[in-house]
């Protein structure tokens, strides 16, 4: 099973989220998961975006589980409260950019931090820089 943290913002960034546009997206989201692969764990809205952390596996592509949640969610919010389809003179809910991010359940920042910090600190690889570095001194 995959992690990710997903975040997608409303076409213009327009303040179109509102309690029952919440509401649908959450009621929506459950149907998602119901028929697909996909479960969501966390669902978080502000005026003009979404948060989503949702699990899935590893057949689906994060490309592909991001166009099934926004296309999904977009066409039943549209169908079901007209109103913000006329905020959005465009016709689209999503903007066509996101941001999406794989999550461990076991790795933290701090963990990948000093992952990081203490790469070339092994012994062998310390000795083999300081001896490159010698060939370059005059």
């Amino acid at each position: 099973m995959l992690l990710y943290h997903l975040v997608c913002p409303t076409k213009y960034r327009r303040a179109v989220i509102t309690e029952e546009v919440d509401s649908v997206l959450r009621q929506v989201c459950l149907d998602i998961a119901d028929r697909h692969e996909v479960t969501f764990l966390e669902i978080g809205t502000d005026r003009h975006h979404v948060h989503f952390l949702l699990q899935s596996v590893p057949t689906y592509s994060p490309t592909q589980i991001v166009r099934i949640i926004k296309s999904i969610t977009a066409r039943e919010v549209f169908r079901q409260i007209p109103l913000v389809k006329k905020a959005l003179w465009g016709g689209a809910f999503w903007t066509s950019g996101y941001f999406i991010n794989s999550v461990s359940r076991h790795g933290s920042e701090d963990t990948i931090r000093r992952y990081v910090k203490d790469q070339g600190n092994e012994p062998d690889y310390k000795q083999l820089y300081v001896q490159e570095l010698s060939l370059f001194d005059p």
